[in-house]
């Protein structure tokens, strides 16, 4: 069985929050941005979900758009 990340089913503080925004405007990857707050990938997409925060990066190109 898998282990459970240090923060798994504790409520979210403001801090968090708040750190959270600041590394989604970063667009620091969800697995990284689950490592750096101890929960699941899947956590950090259903928290920013809650809170209206997109996790799609704003600065790489679509695929399949890269010339050959």
């Amino acid at each position: 069985m898998a282990k459970e990340p240090k923060n798994h089913r504790k409520p979210w503080s403001p801090e968090d929050l708040k750190k959270l925004r600041a590394e989604v405007k970063g667009n620091t990857p969800t697995p990284v941005l689950g490592i750096h707050f101890g929960r699941t990938p899947a956590a950090i997409g259903a928290k920013a979900k809650a809170i209206n925060l997109s996790l799609k990066p704003t600065n790489k190109s679509p695929y399949g758009t890269k010339k050959k």
